[in-house]
């Protein structure tokens, strides 16, 4: 019998993360536009409503004591922010408008050189650079330090930035949005208070702009609450990074395709890895795998670890040290998987919780700015007198339309689709698209739900190599790495039926790069028990994909990433 995760969804449901403010209205903290999530999206909203303050200080008066504020769940800003990163700098570029220069932005380094390899397990063929994946002009950047440097930016122009504070409930009264509930810190496991309780507050605004990022807990809500799902499902890709200081500098960027991915169709394994130069002493590698994968013995950690056994990546790590781990998921469902609408009464959505990924280029970044920078500038015009609301933050929708972002991902828009048939016949069609700029093959390509594809069980964990240390690392020790510091006793905040088919169970354990699941008892009945350690947990959002409901736990739990 065949067995899909989404015939095994998880005790949640959309009104858990949305309900009318409950704090009296003098107690409520009041705040002109409110942001969530201090990633490049929001934290561009922040800085372009900052710009326009700055240029009209008369209407900013108008927004009270804290015109901007943003939310952020991470430790501090920087500390949730994971990517590959080489760096589109057009949107930054448009941000600041000849306000900093590219070498006052805290980049490595110029791409001066990149090389595209076909893996066997011990060989690596040069192939030629898929002209989606030329980063001629980009800039490599750690996103996480790149997050700090924006937060500093906001915070000169006057705005508020709120850490260690996550966005339980979005605020809706009378069919609007008008705000969030954050979530109260302090709860035991059970959820009782402790002496150090701290609950959350309801904090009111005038517009709402979600820039929680890939799998944002409000985002999803939203999407559920307003109608604004579009024809298609997203689907996501898992990526886990390392970064390490090396004994040799790498000057050029690298990707990879093939091994140790499978290319049979049959076990929908598309992905691929990065390797990235980090100024003379250190360098970044990750890999990346799409979450419609089928085999429960797949682990996207332990396949990285196996890349890091390839005589042409070995060699590039030789004499080094590993610094830092981290893993995040990847919208990849592209142009045909985006909303309907990006707006809602009093509501506006950007960056990577929309979708907002040209998969082929491996380019997200530069997309988020920009839709945080048309985000805040819609938010403005409903300060404008006599403005209506409806028409000031619909016509967000319109810029985004008219953008650059638009365009680029029409043009790929059936590419990750095509790799749901084998890695070779989606590569032949991938350069078809390429070829015709997305005009052939004509019309949109369905997405078919992570969730629902039916899962079969191989071997494959047993090839995984053994961790040693110092190449070859657990998952475990890399939650060590990611700079974990999760209180053990709060409450659970990851959502999933308990009791499920064994292979399941066995997905959800081999998939986690931070060890959360594990293989309990069977019961007798055919269903074992999920046992699960939530404060491994790195937010990555994978099990959103494949079954369950990541919530957000308490404020400034999760990873303090540095460098990733």
């Amino acid at each position: 019998m065949s067995i899909r995760p989404s015939e095994f969804p998880p005790p949640w449901s959309t009104s858990d993360a949305i309900a009318p403010p409950t704090d009296p209205v003098d107690e409520r903290i009041e705040v002109g536009f409110l942001i969530v999530g201090a990633g490049p999206a929001g934290l561009a909203a922040a800085i372009r409503l900052g710009q326009l303050m700055e240029e009209d200080p008369a209407t900013a008066e108008r927004l009270g004591e804290v015109p901007v504020a943003v939310l952020e769940k991470g430790k501090a800003p920087g500390a949730h922010l994971l990517s590959g990163a080489v760096v589109n700098p057009r949107g930054l570029q448009r941000l600041f408008k000849g306000r900093k220069r590219i070498d006052e932005m805290p980049f490595y380094g110029e791409v001066h050189g990149e090389s595209v390899l076909f893996l066997t397990k011990h060989r690596a063929v040069r192939i030629p650079t898929p002209p989606t994946m030329i980063n001629h002009r980009n800039y490599v950047a750690s996103l996480s330090r790149l997050g700090r440097w924006l937060a500093e930016e906001a915070e000169e122009l006057g705005v508020t930035i709120l850490p260690e504070t996550s966005g339980e409930r979005l605020l809706v009264d009378g069919g609007r949005v008008v705000g969030v509930r954050t979530g109260d810190r302090g709860r035991g496991r059970r959820g009782e208070e402790l002496g150090n309780f701290e609950p959350g507050s309801d904090i009111a605004a005038r517009v709402t702009i979600l820039a929680e990022g890939t799998q944002g807990h409000l985002t999803g809500a939203a999407f559920e609450r307003f109608g604004l799902r579009g024809e298609n499902p997203q689907v996501w890709a898992l990526g886990v990074k390392e970064v390490w200081k090396v004994a040799k500098p790498l000057d050029h960027v690298i990707h990879t395709m093939g091994w140790p991915l499978r290319p049979a169709k049959k076990f929908r394994e598309f992905g691929g890895s990065f390797i990235y130069p980090m100024g003379d002493d250190m360098v970044t590698i990750g890999m990346v795998v799409g979450l419609d994968y089928r085999d429960t013995e797949l682990s996207v950690h332990d396949l990285l670890q196996e890349l890091k056994t390839h005589p042409r990546v070995k060699r590039i790590l030789d004499g080094g040290e590993r610094v830092q781990w981290g893993a995040k998921t990847i919208p990849e469902g592209g142009f045909v998987a985006l909303p309907s609408r990006f707006h809602a009464p009093g509501l506006l959505l950007c960056g990577d919780g929309v979708g907002l990924v040209n998969v082929p280029a491996l380019k997200g970044i530069h997309y988020a700015v920009e839709s945080g920078r048309l985000a805040a500038e819609a938010a403005w015009r409903t300060l404008a007198r006599g403005a209506s609301m409806r028409l000031a933050l619909a016509s967000y929708d319109g810029s985004l339309r008219e953008s650059f972002i638009w365009r680029d991902l029409r043009e790929v828009r059936n590419m990750r689709q095509a790799f749901g048939r084998g890695f070779y016949v989606g590569g032949a069609l991938a350069g078809a698209m390429t070829a015709s700029k997305g005009r052939f093959p004509p019309g949109d390509a369905p997405t078919e739900r992570d969730a629902d594809q039916s899962l079969i069980s191989t071997d494959r964990a047993g090839s995984y190599p053994a961790a040693d240390g110092k190449l070859v690392f657990d998952k475990l020790s890399s939650v060590f790495a990611s700079g974990n510091r999760t209180r053990d006793d709060q409450p659970n905040h990851i959502r999933i039926q308990e009791k499920v088919p064994r292979e399941l169970a066995e997905l959800w354990a081999h998939m986690c790069p931070a060890q959360v699941y594990e293989v309990g008892e069977a019961d007798g009945d055919g269903t074992v028990t999920v046992k699960l350690a939530p404060s491994n947990c790195v937010q990555c959002g994978a099990i959103t994909a494949k079954g369950g409901r990541l919530t957000p736990p308490e404020g400034g739990s999760g990873p303090e990433y540095t460098v990733t």
